[in-house]
């Protein structure tokens, strides 16, 4: 199996991770679609952390377009060097990996915050608080519970939903990073192809 093209499509399915992380982040800040919370400044404090937008999203992209230009790099020039730039350049995506395990490791640590703290809300008292935050996330396994919040209307099922989904896709995004950085040590090692015809002696 060629190194670049496993590389490659590693890029691809982060495109669309990060794709996916930016609009679950978006879409916490408009609880039902509407948007005088966060005018009100009565969202939860890690939706502010842009954990999908900068860590699964923007940081993602970076190492996401380095991999899928990996196939396009010359073979015997890297940065005008003649030394081998096919294996330079799988070699070199080993750091942009890096940068998308620090932007996954973010958007997942923020969301697992975010989900054991629980959603910003008005209570029966008529009170803005982390109704929530000292069940030490219980609150999760208990659904009965989720009625305590009054305003906004399904706020706890909203935030769940979209942390859980930001929690998932920077635990792929994490994974993929993961596996790209051996795909690419193996490559710069070994050749940028395994097979015959598409190896290059440099």
């Amino acid at each position: 199996m060629c190194y670049g093209k496993c590389a490659r499509c590693i890029g691809h399915s982060l495109v669309w991770l990060a794709v996916l992380c930016i609009v679950a982040n978006i879409l916490l800040y408009f609880p039902n679609g509407e948007t005088k919370y966060a005018s009100d400044d009565h969202l939860s404090r890690f939706v502010w952390f842009f954990s999908g937008i900068v860590g699964g999203g923007v940081l993602m992209l970076l190492p996401a377009f380095v991999f899928i230009g990996l196939e396009e790099e010359d073979c015997c020039g890297c940065c005008g060097q003649e030394n081998c730039g096919k294996r330079c350049a799988m070699l070199s995506s080993v750091l942009a990996a890096l940068i998308g395990i620090a932007g996954s490791g973010y958007c997942v640590i923020v969301a697992a915050l975010g989900l054991a703290e629980g959603p910003l809300c008005q209570d029966s008292l008529g009170q803005w608080n982390y109704t929530f935050a000292k069940t030490e996330g219980q609150y999760l396994m208990d659904t009965s519970t989720w009625s305590q919040c009054r305003e906004p209307r399904h706020i706890v099922e909203w935030n769940v939903t979209l942390f859980s989904i930001l929690l998932a896709l920077g635990g792929i995004e994490f994974i993929l990073c993961l596996i790209q950085i051996i795909n690419g040590v193996l490559g710069g090692i070994c050749g940028y192809c395994c097979s015959r015809q598409q190896r290059y002696d440099c």
